[in-house]
């Protein structure tokens, strides 16, 4: 066996685990602890006969180190050496290191929280901070705590700050290990790329082939990105001995298999990669690495309850990673596609998962460990709240946690089934309704990208189109099928979609003939899984979803015109989501099993446009109105309410306010200008205590029209006593008896100066000017005319006869020579009539 540097701390490793529980193992990469480090300690005293599970944050990973530790030992897979990974299990009777998946580890924890028969945890690459390794740590540190004492944790790094998880870990010892690694020559490139980054990385790979010697890792973002680059390397007619090879996460294993074997002699490899590639497998003859410097990753915005990928720039301790792989077995050269000055700016690690992604299946998990606060455990980082509770009410509309966050019955049944949590209440909806296969087919659908997403137009949406070409591939006498309503199908996605899909289908146990055989289901299915995107459409052709937010396809297809669908797969960009898959629901379907979850709301409320009370009963799925009708019999109270506030709105000029109502107002403005015990009747007055004076004359009222039967002033009268209007009339009467006999209506409309507007020959013979209020208050005299205009305006009614009238008379006698103008004015009878009678 060849030693490797991680040889040489080994002896301390086993040292520190025969008297500690915990440990921290730092080893650069190509040191060897992925493979060595179990096997080292499968003798140990403590073990006594138990087994170790490494924790391997990728199925690819798992299944490598797996098959290299037996080939050390000279055995086969699933003896001493096995794994679990999702859909795939090579263990035995006699399997003592098991290397698993970390999902899997929370399903043998939550089978037993006291992991009898496991001696050690092992968890690999643990930098990498997925959220299933945070939530496996957070889990055995409380078993250790609780249940057993005896439980080796180990935690293993090629680039983790070691002294945070430490003290996680009680003050576990931190050991550290120098890799093996020849030099590696870094280039940058001399300025930004213009144009598109694909185009960049074939030119690139070109030239690499030319001037360097083995095979090349080119590490890119995506499928997507590793489709382009590959159909661009095509069109270089590279040679045979040159051969093309991706490798991303839902690649079959075969393809996988062959990415990461050696090269045939006197041939050369192009590995183009994800970031699957950087870390705990060695791909074989590589000697050339070429970075695109990007990664993709999942972030949850809370805002809008989705998760979208994201492109970002790799972190310092990833591109580290990425260069180490060109100098495992020799020297290498490393290809940057970003300057020197931008790598000043890396950042140092990536986020951890547990801060920017869904925390839904997290949640679930912890509520079957019997956890309802995340900080009941240990973390690293602890859990968003934010997502943290958006995340429990999803859960909760599933019927997998109760309102106070503990797990149903349901909720502990979507625990086992090793699917993701939405799709596990999918099926387990879908089984009793006989839609099990068809619930099958949309999981493994949606736990896959779409087979149609390389195509530059790919069809419409509608994912009943993705069950149909699923359903032809099935029938295929070769297994195959090309193309879909002349669209490029990926036949290899396609088929693992289909062999997943008949895995769950053996799973359940279902029987094709006992099954109901319709497509147009599908929308129901995907509104189990997805209740908060179940979405209505509005008036212009987009879509608003359950929880508020609007969303749209990205042209107009068939499915635009859907009364309601539900979108299964959609974006977090812009004001409104772009919609990627869905299908249709019918109303009568919600109304049939989200009746638990519709709510029915009286609506009672004044409309402007009609000037009146609008009684109507509405249903309500979350944002989502899906009916409105008249109420046939509303409470009078919530009639009235929606009255009052309709008159606060459109304000009192909505009330019949008559000549005589509005005078009594007006005097009773006048009154509480000298006594604060009297009303207020101000606009902002009446308008604040609607219901005290208004309210009772309102009920049967319920618009406009019959506002206007009301009488205002009897209104305003009731709310004084009748030792007020008694003092009211006299003090501030309604009208004035002047000289002439006739009674002038008196106009309060200024408190501040009542007016009495009179013709200027019915005052003859009144020295004074008349009083209010007990003769306190004079009023504003307004002349007039015989034409009824103001030809003097004043208070002082004396000294108008003794200087002015002389001039008035003179300019009124000329234009008004038919009319009474006396010399003496005080002495003259006053008349309303063109002259007195004789």
């Amino acid at each position: 066996m060849t030693n490797l540097p991680i040889d040489s701390i080994l002896p301390a490793l086993k040292n520190v685990l025969r008297s500690r529980e915990s440990a921290v193992l730092v080893a650069a990469p190509g040191a060897g602890k992925t493979t060595r480090v179990p096997l080292a300690l499968l003798d140990e005293p403590w073990l006594l006969g138990r087994r170790i599970l490494m924790l391997e944050p990728r199925r690819l990973a798992a299944r490598s180190a797996a098959r290299y530790m037996a080939a050390l030992l000279g055995e086969q897979v699933g003896e001493t050496i096995g794994y679990r990974v999702r859909m795939d299990t090579r263990v035995g009777p006699n399997t003592r290191i098991e290397v698993i998946t970390e999902g899997v580890l929370t399903r043998l924890l939550q089978a037993d929280p006291a992991l009898e028969g496991v001696g050690a945890v092992i968890f690999d690459e643990f930098h990498e901070r997925s959220l299933h390794a945070d939530l496996g740590l957070a889990l055995c540190l409380q078993s250790q705590s609780i249940l057993r004492e005896d439980l080796k944790i180990l935690v293993m790094s090629a680039t983790l700050e070691a002294e945070p998880v430490a003290a996680l870990l009680n003050d576990a010892p931190v050991l550290s290990s120098e890799g093996r690694s020849f030099p590696v020559e870094t280039h940058y490139i001399p300025q930004r790329i213009s144009g598109h980054m694909e185009s960049a990385v074939v030119h690139m790979v070109a030239d690499a082939l030319k001037k360097e010697e083995g095979d090349i890792l080119v590490f890119l973002p995506g499928a997507g990105e590793i489709r382009r680059v590959e159909a661009g390397l095509a069109g270089l007619k590279l040679g045979r001995h040159i051969h093309i090879a991706p490798l991303y996460g839902s690649l079959s294993r075969e393809a996988q298999d062959k990415a990461i074997a050696p090269s045939e002699p006197r041939e050369r490899k192009i590995v183009l990669a994800t970031s699957i590639a950087e870390t705990s497998l060695t791909v074989e003859g590589v000697r050339i690495i070429i970075d695109s410097g990007l990664m993709r990753v999942p972030r949850f915005s809370p805002r809008t309850g989705m998760t979208r990928l994201e492109t970002v720039r790799v972190s310092r301790a990833s591109a580290e990673q990425r260069r180490g792989r060109a100098g495992r077995q020799a020297p290498g050269v490393c290809y940057r596609l970003w300057t020197e000055q931008d790598d000043r700016y890396l950042s140092p690690s990536s986020t951890p998962e547990i801060l920017e992604t869904d925390l839904i299946p997290l949640v679930l998990e912890l509520a079957a460990w019997g956890v309802s606060d995340p900080a009941e455990l240990l973390w690293l980082d602890l859990p968003p709240a934010g997502a943290f509770n958006q995340a429990r009410e999803i859960l909760i509309q599933l019927g997998a946690l109760d309102e106070a966050g503990t797990i149903t019955a349901h909720g502990r049944r979507m625990t086992e089934l090793g699917l993701s949590p939405r799709l596990a209440h999918m099926v387990l909806k879908a089984l009793p309704l006989r839609f099990g296969g068809l619930a099958c087919e949309l999981a493994a659908l949606l736990s896959e990208r779409d087979f149609f997403r390389n195509e530059v137009h790919a069809p419409e949406a509608d994912i009943r189109l993705r069950i149909e070409v699923l359903r032809s591939m099935g029938k295929c006498s070769d297994g195959s099928v090309a193309s879909f309503q002349g669209h490029k199908i990926d036949t290899a996605v396609c088929q693992r979609v289909l062999s997943e899909a008949n895995y769950w289908k053996e799973a359940f146990g279902i029987a094709t003939k006992q099954e109901k055989d319709d497509i147009d289901m599908c929308g129901l299915l995907l509104a189990f899984a997805y209740p908060d995107r179940i979405a209505q459409r509005r008036d212009n052709g987009r879509f608003l979803l359950r929880h508020g937010r609007g969303a749209a396809f990205a042209r107009v297809q068939p499915l635009s015109s859907a009364p309601y669908l539900t979108a299964a797969e959609l974006d977090d960009q812009g004001a409104e989501s772009r919609i990627f898959l869905a299908a249709p629901v019918e109303l009568t379907d919600l109304e049939q099993y989200f009746s638990e979850q519709i709510e029915e709301d009286n609506l009672i409320t004044w409309e402007r446009q009609t000037q009146s009370v609008r009684a109507r009963k509405q249903v309500w799925l979350g944002a989502l109105l899906l009916k409105e009708m008249p109420l046939t019999d509303p409470d009078p109270d919530d009639i009235l309410a929606a009255l009052l506030h309709g008159i606060e709105k459109e304000g009192l000029g909505i009330l019949p306010w008559t000549k005589s109502a509005r005078q009594f107002r007006q005097r009773l403005t006048f009154m509480n200008r000298f006594n604060a015990d009297w009303p207020n009747v101000t606009d902002e007055a009446l308008i604040a205590t609607l219901e005290e004076w208004l309210a009772p004359h309102l009920y049967g009222l319920k618009s406009w029209d019959d506002l206007q039967r009301l009488d205002m002033k009897e209104i305003l009268e009731a709310m004084i006593s009748w030792e007020q209007r008694r003092e009211l009339d006299m003090h501030v009467p309604t009208h004035l008896a002047v000289p002439s006999g006739s009674r002038i209506t008196i106009d309060y409309n200024n408190p501040e100066s009542p007016v009495l507007a009179v013709k200027l020959q019915e005052m003859f013979g009144l020295k004074e000017t008349p009083c209010i209020a007990g003769g306190k208050v004079p009023l504003t005299l307004h002349l007039l005319s015989p034409a009824q205009r103001p030809v003097q305006v004043t208070q002082d009614l004396a000294s108008f006869w003794k200087s002015t009238y002389f001039e008035v008379k003179k300019d009124l006698k000329g234009r008004y020579p038919k009319h009474y103008w006396p010399d003496d004015p005080l002495c003259a009878e006053p008349t309303n009539r063109t002259r007195p009678h004789k």
